[in-house]
């Protein structure tokens, strides 16, 4: 028998009208799309103490409600032949550093080698957890530190944690562009009115979305940053710089062609034309601990194509010693 699930959100006027399955699936984003139907059909989530089905329309002020038993997560494999980055791991957390290149959730397209089929492999009794105990992801081509929670319990204390916006993340970042000073970016995200698969700043109807960045290096012609993440949008980082003008070097959705700087050398040249994801990490993550209650924070070396293009960059340019900051 599966831990018992007990939820209860109001569905909020921007939702009404909108199917129950993707208004659940906001409401609830701990549970995967399919897990929430799944509850629909059972009767286990219902609408004002009823059943629906997932098509149906849901009005502003309905009680949806979740009284369910979790279950292992139908068609997420356990695969122990790949590798994890484990930085830290106890009965309540397991802290990973995630390497470039590794989707996280398993996908259409992506059904094996994710890091949940491995964080199954690790930890099979993850299988009943929501999306296998990871609270929040990563993009494929970001790398660094995340968390996973190992017992139900410490899952809804770190979604609380990142409800409330209390998880300190910070990332290392290379942008393009000579950049003057630090800021904030305070600009509302949502999907891509016409590219579905890109996120876009949205100023009326965008999710609140706020980035911190500082300068680290400044160069001649790129920047390297120290961003912290207030919200935690998909893209954010990605798509706050390039609205900035300043987009992510390698980027190959908000970045457009590599740019290369006019005098660069033939290393500079090889090194940008090279770098073909977006030059992030994930290199700092503090958060209270779900059963110590005591703050923790975990730190990671930058990984060896990030550390290159850095360091490339300092030969070529020596950065403004005014506007830098040893990592």
């Amino acid at each position: 028998m599966g831990e018992k699930v007990e939820l209860q959100a109001s569905v909020p006027q921007e939702m009404h009208g909108r199917r129950l399955d993707q208004v659940a699936a906001e409401l609830f984003p701990s549970y995967s799309r399919s897990r929430l139907q799944s509850w629909i059909k059972q009767g286990s989530l219902s609408v004002n103490g009823g059943s629906a089905r997932p098509r149906d329309k849901v009005a502003v002020g309905a009680c949806l409600r979740v009284d369910a038993q979790l279950e292992a997560e139908v068609g997420w494999q356990a695969q122990q032949q790949l590798p994890l980055d484990s930085v830290f791991e106890d009965e309540s957390i397991l802290v990973l550093n995630k390497p470039a290149g590794l989707v996280v959730h398993p996908a259409a397209g992506h059904t094996e080698g994710t890091l949940v089929n491995a964080v199954l492999g690790h930890a099979p009794q993850l299988d009943r957890l929501p999306r296998a105990g990871i609270v929040h992801r990563l993009d494929r081509d970001t790398s660094g530190l995340l968390v996973v929670a190992k017992t139900l319990e410490a899952h809804h204390h770190l979604v609380a944690q990142l409800q409330e916006r209390s998880v300190s993340r910070e990332y290392c970042a290379v942008c393009i562009g000579a950049m003057t000073g630090g800021g904030t970016v305070n600009a509302p995200m949502g999907r891509h009115p016409r590219q579905r698969k890109k996120m876009a700043v949205l100023e009326t109807s965008g999710k609140p979305a706020v980035t911190h960045y500082r300068l680290a290096q400044r160069f001649g012609h790129h920047s390297q940053l120290a961003v912290k993440l207030e919200t935690g949008r998909t893209h954010q980082i990605r798509v706050h710089m390039a609205y900035r003008r300043h987009p992510l070097v390698g980027d190959p959705v908000y970045g457009g062609r590599p740019r290369i700087p006019p005098g660069a050398s033939d290393g500079l040249i090889e090194t940008l034309r090279g770098f073909n994801r977006q030059a992030l990490h994930a290199r700092s993550l503090g958060f209270v601990h779900p059963e110590s209650a005591e703050w923790v924070q975990f730190d990671c070396a930058l990984p060896p194509d990030l550390a290159e293009l850095i360091t490339v960059l300092e030969q070529e340019d020596p950065p403004d010693r005014a506007h830098s900051a040893l990592y």
